[in-house]
């Protein structure tokens, strides 16, 4: 293992938190800024205390991490994605705050760092590489929850449609990106 390796690890686990940033930049736009900045918080802090679990819970728990880890991110991207499919079709919606609730983004953090879990286990042969591995890839998913959102942002000041709906259905896509290759690759 060296720092290479693991800027591509960091790169490749942040692209769900990337994509859900974007989801969620369409969704909401330029408000609430500073909660788009807690949300990049959360997801770093999630996709980087994962591996510590991981790495901790060590070969003991790695069958269960693997075998569970993908239904778990499903049925949490369906259930947040299919909540604002649900609030996109209705006709009166006051507050758009609540796909940016604490709530909503804890799950969202969990659900997307769910797949670093079983990432920890990678550093078992290598704990001299633990802590700089944890680092970085909390810094690559912050960074790209931001990239994300910038760029779901620019999306929604340019497209005027039902932007919930397509944050809902890019969600529940990414719950089942994430279980058809836990369960088939």
């Amino acid at each position: 293992m060296n720092i290479i390796t693991i800027i591509f690890i960091s790169i490749g686990l942040a692209m769900d938190c990337f994509t859900v940033s974007i989801a969620k930049g369409i969704e909401v736009g330029n408000a609430y800024k500073w909660r788009f900045l807690l949300m990049a918080l959360l997801f770093g802090l999630f996709q980087g205390g994962m591996p510590l679990i991981g790495y901790y819970a060590g070969v003991i728990f790695a069958d269960f991490f693997r075998r569970y880890a993908p239904w778990i991110a499903l049925i949490l991207l369906a259930f947040i994605g299919g909540k604002m499919i649900l609030e996109s079709i209705k006709p009166n919606k006051e507050e758009k705050t609540a796909g940016l609730s604490l709530p909503t983004m804890l799950m969202l953090a969990v659900a997307t760092s769910i797949d670093a879990l079983a990432t920890g286990v990678i550093f078992i042969p290598y704990p001299q590489w633990l802590w700089s591995g944890v680092g970085i890839i909390a810094s690559g998913s912050f960074l790209f929850s931001i990239a994300g959102w910038l760029i779901g942002k620019k999306i929604g000041e340019h497209f005027r449609f039902n932007m919930e709906l397509v944050g809902g259905i890019i969600l529940i896509a990414i719950g089942l990106k994430i279980w058809i290759e836990g369960l088939w690759f």
